[in-house]
């Protein structure tokens, strides 16, 4: 069966990308219809590095390497696990959901490649370094305090500083080996209200990106004015220190948080992303020019629809991929499009154990998806997405819930539970905010195939679930799930394939495969 299957949407794929490709000869916004938000970009040579945000995520800050600004891959994270403290590891009924590691800078200076971000959850700052930003190592400094969305910027002059803060933004000078805080380096407020260019009501002022071009300094920031949209404000300096004076420099569906990059043959392009519902945050590439010293984004003042751009070739496989679970001897454990829902606890995990299956143990009680332990995850994706996944449960304990999910606060589940000696297909809809068993079907066979579906048009944030016995004919089970993008999560959905007790810990599940696609695809 897995044969068939994967050799029937291979075909599909191809026939698809040949057709698409004959087509389209132009980039579309958004340029990744998947959340990966907060992105920090530059250019090395003809390629793009972007650094992102996963928070709760481990591994994290994705870094993704693209030659046309269009077509992105993940190629590496700057750290596996952030730190070991409780929230981060789902212990003592601690979470860091919403928190973990926020916005990002990536920066190249000397050959070197240095990404900074900031935790709430640890109340650290921290430099990620590397001479290979694909293979690595990545080595860690860290200090206090949570420097809020800074920007990491090396001077000509060899200084090194920080810029932080939300509306009062302060420069601060750090050591040249990035330990810490500089002693009696520069330490001052440089802007007092960075959202004023947008009016005296405007809220936020945060997400600062600092440039140096044509020897002025920009500074980026997102401001939401109040009754508006998320707009993006410029400052600019002849010295880093001030004085800084500052523009309204975009205002259109909300595009707004970023910063610039310029192409090898002189073209400029801001890179912003967009709140899109529950699909998360999404990237958008809009055209820039200089004008008066200034950057002036848009056309006409708005974000295209199409780009002098290539074309875009999907997202899979360099943002999500399927995966059989067939590992060839000296490949990863996992493809990099897979991150775990807070740091995975490794014994309890494995692809090794059984060949070409994921095999996900339970290590403790839990009584609810949101606190167990090695939820393994990857984006969805629109406008409509699938994902689905064939599991063995034959080696269920009484108590477990193994099966997959649509991982926000307000989740949903097909899956398998082994209650009273019985195994049943589950959906469970938690919609309410509390999760209810919306349907329960009788199971009396050791594999079984689940499938969710996902449509994002329009912000529709409509999500189905399906079951099969046979891996060919689905049926529909329990009820639509309505998804929202809430904030103490502050993630788009994922998909996630996950094991837990309530009982008795110490049983498995093996997944067999997971596959992904566009929903539209099937369709045709």
């Amino acid at each position: 069966m897995k044969t068939l299957y994967f050799g029937l949407t291979v075909l599909f794929a191809a026939s698809l990308n040949a057709t698409v490709s004959s087509q389209v000869t132009s980039s579309r916004n958004p340029v990744i219809f998947a959340d990966v938000p907060d992105m920090s970009m530059i250019r090395v040579g003809n390629t793009y590095y972007m650094s992102s945000t996963t928070m709760h995520m481990a591994p994290g800050v994705p870094i993704m390497k693209s030659k046309d600004l269009t077509n992105w891959k993940i190629v590496s994270y700057a750290y596996n696990v952030l730190d070991t403290v409780d929230a981060l590891t789902l212990n003592n009924n601690k979470n860091s959901y919403g928190r973990g590691s926020w916005a990002s800078s990536i920066r190249f200076h000397n050959g070197t490649f240095y990404v900074s971000t900031f935790a709430q959850t640890t109340g650290k700052t921290y430099i990620f370094s590397t001479k290979d930003i694909e293979k690595g190592p990545w080595e860690m400094s860290s200090f206090s305090p949570s420097f809020h969305d800074n920007t990491l910027f090396f001077d000509d002059d060899g200084r090194v500083y920080l810029i932080y803060g939300n509306k009062k933004l302060t420069l601060v000078e750090i050591n040249d080996d990035l330990s810490g805080v500089k002693t009696g380096g520069t330490n001052q407020v440089i802007i007092e209200n960075s959202s004023l260019p947008s009016g005296n009501d405007s809220g936020l002022g945060e997400g600062s990106q600092l440039f140096k071009v044509y020897g002025r300094y920009f500074l980026f920031n997102i401001t939401w004015p109040k009754g508006g949209m998320r707009t993006v404000v410029i400052h600019r300096a002849d010295k880093i220190t001030g004085p800084w004076e500052g523009k309204l420099a975009f205002q259109d569906l909300g595009v707004a948080q970023g910063g610039m990059v310029d192409t090898p043959d002189g073209k400029w392009y801001a890179y912003l992303f967009r709140d899109f519902g529950s699909v998360g945050r999404i990237p958008y590439i809009v055209p820039m020019k200089w004008e008066d010293g200034w950057p002036v984004i848009g056309v006409n003042g708005k974000v295209p629809e199409t780009l002098d751009l290539p074309a875009s070739t999907g997202l899979i496989p360099g943002i999500v991929e399927s995966d059989e679970f067939n590992r060839k001897k000296g490949e990863r454990a996992l493809p990099l499009v897979w991150q775990w829902n807070h740091n995975p606890d490794n014994t309890l995990w494995s692809v090794s154990k059984r060949k070409g299956f994921l095999r996900l143990i339970t290590g403790r009680v839990d009584t609810i998806l949101v606190t167990a332990r090695n939820t393994l995850t990857q984006r969805t994706f629109g406008p409509q997405c699938w994902g689905a996944t064939a599991i063995d449960v034959s080696k269920m304990k009484e108590g477990d819930v193994a099966g997959l999910t649509l991982l926000q606060r307000k989740f949903g589940i097909v899956g398998v539970k082994f209650e009273n000696g019985a195994k049943s297909i589950i959906m469970i809809n938690a919609q309410s905010g509390k999760p209810v068993v919306a349907e329960t079907v009788p199971l009396r066979q050791k594999v079984v195939y689940l499938r969710a579906e996902c449509d994002f048009r329009d912000k529709t944030d409509l999500a189905h679930f399906f079951y099969s016995l046979d891996g060919r004919n689905w049926k529909p089970i329990g009820t639509e799930l309505k998804m929202e993008y809430s904030m103490p999560h502050f993630m788009g959905y994922r998909y996630g394939l996950f094991n837990y007790s309530t009982k008795t810990p110490g049983g498995y599940a093996d997944f067999d495969w997971f596959r992904t696609g566009y929903l539209e695809d099937q369709k045709n």
